[in-house]
């Protein structure tokens, strides 16, 4: 079954009756560029209003993506039944930029992919567990080093998981004497 363009422009035309420039209506596509963090940033940045289609079963005639869409975005090289779950994918990853939506405002920013880098190791209550402990500078209250610590993990995280990542990470000079230090460590081991 393939959809029918005419209520799908209808729709759109509803919901953005005079489209401007900080409007964007995308069609979630396997035909699109992959959605990632630097996009939903752009997205949340850039655009007042999101218009998000999406195609169900065999999909949508093709004249919505060539005369209404504005672009085309695909979450990932795989099949799902519709784009409904893409759309809630890239509409939570913009949704949680946007100011108190998240409890701590900090926080998206810390997160994995927000940056080109994974998150650091985190850990609750108690200290030792079965005998694994919890890093002991992160008991120790020292904001500093704890930050320090935090940022080695994460740059160690990714290095051995996510090696890609760093090459699109502006390096400071703190994180490249980080990573030598993680490559000495794993020589040593």
């Amino acid at each position: 079954m393939l959809m029918m363009c005419q209520p799908i422009f209808d729709a759109v035309h509803h919901v953005l009756p005079e489209k401007g420039p900080r409007d964007r209506v995308i069609f979630l596509s396997p035909a699109g560029k992959t959605f990632n963090q630097e996009k939903a940033k752009e997205l949340y940045r850039d655009y007042d209003h999101l218009v998000l289609i999406c195609g169900h079963y065999e999909g949508v005639d093709h004249r919505v993506e060539e005369y209404l869409a504005d672009e085309l975005i695909s979450i990932g090289d795989y099949v799902l039944t519709g784009g409904e779950l893409g759309a809630m994918v890239i509409s939570d990853a913009v949704a949680r930029m946007i100011p108190g939506v998240l409890g701590d405002a900090g926080s998206a920013a810390t997160d994995s992919f927000y940056e080109p880098i994974l998150e650091y190791p985190q850990y609750t209550k108690p200290a030792d567990y079965n005998g694994w402990k919890v890093p002991e500078v992160l008991l120790s209250g020292h904001h500093a080093n704890i930050a320090r610590w935090r940022r080695k993990e994460a740059l160690r995280r990714t290095l051995e998981c996510r090696p890609d990542l760093l090459s699109g990470l502006k390096m400071t000079a703190e994180d490249k004497k980080l990573l030598a230090e993680i490559k000495r460590e794993k020589e040593d081991q």
